[in-house]
């Protein structure tokens, strides 16, 4: 119920049903659960969406040391957590440590998942997106060019995904004056 009502638009709301289902499974099932990570993991997510976001930040350090202790540095929990602490980092305005983070984790990404993996491609995705943040306009542009063909290659050229990048390759292609030629 706590997730459906972030989806609903209720961030607030999720943020504290989140908030007690973490206090019961802290108790019942102890802090280094799965369900209770996996817990703090979505009150975080949410705290950024209800606009706490250096709350988001702090949560998700903390979770990902635990994540890294109890699950171990590749498992998919400790790469979401990574993905989610690099991308409130730059909504908190460290571009630049969102940059690195997003860097290395594509590293890992493409080691653990493979380079055409869901998860993989949404990392390029914000890596190039905080290296425009960054000052990079050139570097997004062709991040997004590179993935937008990758985008095409994998999911074609509807899906929602590949729209999505599409979209950005303009923005950055218009905010860097080439024009705006995203056929791909």
């Amino acid at each position: 119920m706590a997730f459906w009502r972030g989806e609903a638009g209720d961030a607030g709301g999720a943020v504290t049903a989140f908030a007690e289902l973490l206090d019961d499974r802290l108790r019942v099932l102890g802090p280094d659960h799965p369900d209770a990570l996996l817990t703090r993991h979505n009150l975080a997510f949410w705290r950024g969406h209800a606009g706490d976001v250096a709350g988001a930040v702090t949560a998700f350090a903390e979770l990902l040391d635990d994540y890294v202790r109890v699950l171990g540095p590749d498992h998919p929990h400790t790469l979401a957590a990574r993905h989610n602490l690099a991308f409130w980092r730059g909504h908190a305005g460290d571009v630049a440590g969102a940059v690195t983070a997003f860097a290395e984790l594509l590293d890992d990404y493409v080691r653990v998942l493979g380079p055409d993996h869901p998860h993989t491609l949404a990392a390029r995705h914000n890596l190039a997106r905080s290296q425009g943040e960054a000052g990079d306009v050139a570097g997004a542009v062709t991040a997004f060019a590179e993935l937008l063909d990758d985008r095409l290659r994998v999911l074609g050229p509807d899906h929602p995904h590949t729209l999505k990048t599409r979209n950005a390759l303009a923005h950055w292609q218009e905010r860097s004056g080439e024009g705006l030629d995203t056929n791909g």
